[in-house]
């Protein structure tokens, strides 16, 4: 086998460690790419090509994180990862926690780690590395590692509900909602609602957002079922499609062009939050991206006549 086909065997996987690390597609990409290059200049062919890679991987993904962490901290409003569609990489024997780790709640309990933290609890939580290996990816001796993945544990069960909802009752009360959605039924779409659900947006400054978000039942349920009819009227059509593991959607415009994403946090039987990317500089990745400003404006001109 050549090189070429060991990297390409296990490019799902290095794209998921990147992914988990960064939150960002395009940046898990360039990591996966400049992993490529380190291990196509090597002069030396590794014991373990999966451990070198994989290494390799993850301290490009540290050292991004690291330079991005300012850029975070200044960002304009609610930041949430660049929306992952499918995960590339399956693994049976860990699959329920590969699909935890990716949903948008988990990747934004990430966000509390810090870099070694968050690479540390990835590669051995998320993909069950063993601490040697880990301990090399991340250049710290093992009883460092076992510090920084207990700290990461601690950190992540603090901020997790102690009880999930199975993907059967997700996708059922997902089905609902979007039911209850197309209707404009505040009355149904409040049912399913918890209490202090949240409605937020991640524009980051490029795009019309619920600014600071909005919160209850009955809040939600009047926003949503108030503005959906409008965008429908100029043709934004709304896609039900797995986002991160999680129920969500796909908004488009009436040319297909992506506007935004939204994904459903269920948990006890209602939908605790409702999160939507707008930001286009995180969307290019689904395909050619809407101009929500437009669609915004053609929106209110709409509405006009009618208020």
């Amino acid at each position: 086998m050549t090189r070429a086909e060991e990297f390409e065997e296990l490019r799902p996987l290095l794209f998921a460690i990147a992914y988990r690390i960064l939150g960002s597609v395009s940046e898990a990409e360039d990591a996966v790419q400049e992993t490529w290059l380190r291990y196509q200049a090597s002069p030396t062919t590794p014991v373990s090509v999966k451990a070198f890679l994989s290494a390799a991987v993850t301290r490009i993904s540290v050292d991004v994180l690291r330079s991005a962490r300012h850029r975070r901290e200044t960002y304009v409003g609610q930041w949430f990862p660049e929306p992952l569609l499918t995960d590339p990489y399956e693994d049976p024997a860990r699959s329920v926690e590969l699909a935890d780790s990716v949903s948008t709640a988990a990747l934004l309990l990430l966000e509390r780690l810090s870099p070694l933290e968050r690479a540390v609890f990835v590669l051995r939580e998320v993909f069950g590395f063993g601490f040697p290996e880990v301990a090399s990816a991340v250049g710290r001796s093992q009883a460092a590692c076992r510090q920084l993945a207990a700290r990461a544990r601690r950190h992540m069960n603090a901020g997790r509900p102690r009880f999930e909802a199975d993907r059967r009752e997700r996708e059922r009360l997902a089905a609902r909602f979007f039911d209850a959605l197309r209707e404009g039924d505040v009355d149904g779409l409040r049912e399913l609602l918890a209490a202090d659900v949240r409605l937020v947006g991640d524009g980051g400054g490029k795009a019309p957002q619920f600014a600071h978000g909005v919160v209850g039942a009955d809040r939600v349920a009047r926003v949503l079922a108030s503005n959906v009819p409008w965008l429908t009227r100029v043709d934004v059509t709304v896609e039900p499609h797995d986002v991160n593991g999680q129920p969500g959607a796909i908004l488009r415009d009436r040319e297909g062009r992506v506007l935004a994403t939204w994904d459903l946090e269920v948990l006890g039987g209602r939908i605790q939050a409702i999160r939507s990317v707008l930001n286009p500089d995180k969307l290019g990745h689904l395909g050619p991206v809407a101009d929500a400003w437009a669609v915004a404006r053609e929106v209110k001109r709409v509405r006009r006549p009618a208020e």
